[in-house]
């Protein structure tokens, strides 16, 4: 059944791209994150092992409603992993252990998607009538300012 939720068909399928590309980028920082979860060492182990433990935990949580916002406004989340390499704008780098790099590497994604969100803020109210998922992506773009400041603490 189509959801009649006073915004046309072409702007929902428009904003459900988007909402999917998200996901995708999503999805490969959760992966990111948990990666290094796994794999952290050195002096500040116990304490990048707990902060990446907590922002993948996050992470699991933003994807899931985003998933489900997409089906709110009418249309299937992308759920297959071929279908999220191609949607994403985010890299996985090699394997890397050193706290540095996989710091600096989940910031670039974090600022990436910060972007993203921004555009998405005004692209989603202005171009497609959809003040919902406008409002939703503002307080993703909180989260994943304040994920990006904890990140960037730990590489002063």
């Amino acid at each position: 059944m189509k959801a009649n939720i006073g915004i046309s068909d072409s702007n929902t399928r428009a904003v459900a791209f988007q909402l999917n590309k998200l996901l995708a980028n999503e999805f490969v920082l959760y992966t990111k994150t948990r990666n290094y979860h796994w794999n952290i060492g050195g002096m500040n182990f116990f304490e990048l092992h707990k902060l990446f433990e907590g922002q993948y935990e996050q992470l699991q949580v933003i994807m899931d409603d985003i998933a489900e916002r997409i089906r709110a406004i009418g249309h299937y989340s992308e759920a297959r992993l071929v279908d999220i390499l191609k949607l994403t704008d985010l890299l996985e780098p090699e394997y890397t252990t050193d706290e540095k790099e996989q710091l600096k590497n989940l910031l670039d994604d974090h600022e990436t998607i910060i972007r993203i969100l921004r555009n998405l803020i005004t692209e989603f109210s202005d171009t497609y009538k959809d003040l919902g998922s406008s409002d939703y992506v503002t307080g993703l773009l909180r989260e994943h300012e304040k994920m990006a400041w904890m990140l960037r603490a730990f590489l002063k």
